[in-house]
């Protein structure tokens, strides 16, 4: 991807493309100057093309010190990645992963003598720790915390994978088995 204020930013992409493409970055709700700044645009292209995104549910609209601002649309987010999932891995890759990350997790848990992550976080706070350690040990909750991430993204996606392939084929002339 092109990125902001290269010089064939303005060049390679109009300024709705622009805005588009500085939402896909943002990280937590901003306000529509900032967004049309990051984008190089008007403040009116922003939040025309802002506006044209909420309704079709990819940001959602909210206020940020009392100022109209935009965020990604988590649902959407969420669909979207299970969707990429299914796309790029077939049921069985989905069910090895789905393994693997178990494996992790448990890996993790055994190591640290603890059945979940709210107890190795509950040690932290129980134990005397150096800097070190609680270095080392936000490491292992964030590495932790990724791994239940991808456990319910690919969870999700098994538990869809049979619709979405439906859905998602071309050649699907039977009516849709969601309700």
């Amino acid at each position: 991807m092109v990125e902001p204020n290269s010089g064939s930013w303005k060049n390679s992409m109009s300024g709705r493309e622009r805005v588009r493409h500085v939402v896909e970055l943002l990280e937590e709700p901003t306000p529509v100057q900032e967004i049309a700044d990051r984008a190089d645009v008007s403040r009116a292209t922003a939040d025309d093309e802002l506006q044209r995104l909420q309704s079709d549910d990819w940001v959602t609209e909210t206020t940020v010190d009392g100022t109209k601002a935009y965020d990604l649309n988590p649902v959407r987010m969420l669909f979207d990645e299970v969707t990429n999932l299914i796309e790029a891995h077939s049921r069985d890759e989905l069910e090895s992963q789905l393994t693997e990350l178990k494996q992790e997790q448990e890996e993790l848990a055994a190591e640290y003598d603890v059945s979940s992550l709210d107890e190795f976080r509950e040690q932290i706070a129980d134990e005397d720790f150096s800097a070190e350690e609680l270095r080392e040990r936000r490491n292992i909750i964030a590495t932790w915390e990724a791994i239940n991430t991808e456990l319910g993204l690919v969870k999700h996606a098994l538990q869809l994978y049979d619709d979405v392939v439906e859905l998602s084929s071309p050649w699907t002339d039977s009516p849709s088995t969601l309700a």
